[in-house]
């Protein structure tokens, strides 16, 4: 089994920003730790960070037939990308939406996710460990045990 995360806009100043919110690790201390678990599950794990929209929604349109699931954790564009919600849509590769802060506890325009409704869960407000959770979710699901 192999599984993609895909990380949006300013997670790669995960560790200095905000780490009262989104804690003290970096963005690659939290995917070598999701790649570890991997290991012990038996999952390969891949993953990817950008900025750009676009890319994001390019490497959605490159995950069939190359990864059996994917984690995104769209950050800002849950709210605002209806380019990655179609491409999840698009997409027969199944989904999991991951939030590092719980989107619900912050900014009223925090709490609607364009995305969510086309993934097939999400999980959110567990800091580093909810990239953790949504992997075995996720690999819970591929397996078809849900």
């Amino acid at each position: 089994m192999k599984i993609l995360v895909l990380n949006g806009p300013n997670l790669h100043l995960l560790g200095t920003r905000e780490p009262a919110l989104y804690g003290a690790q970096t963005l690659e201390e939290m995917m070598a730790a999701v790649r570890r678990h991997g290991d012990q599950l038996g999952v390969a794990v891949e993953w990817f960070q950008s900025n750009d929209e676009g890319a994001l929604v390019t490497k959605i349109g490159e995950c069939r037939g190359t990864v059996d699931g994917l984690i995104l954790n769209p950050a800002a564009y849950t709210h605002t990308s209806v380019a990655l919600r179609d491409a999840l849509q698009a997409s027969p590769v199944p989904c999991v939406e991951v939030h590092i802060s719980n989107t619900l506890a912050r900014e009223g325009f925090r709490h609607t996710s364009l995305t969510g409704a086309a993934c097939v869960g999400q999980i959110m407000g567990f800091g580093a460990y909810s990239y953790i959770l949504a992997l075995e979710a996720l690999a819970h699901h591929l397996s078809g045990r849900t």
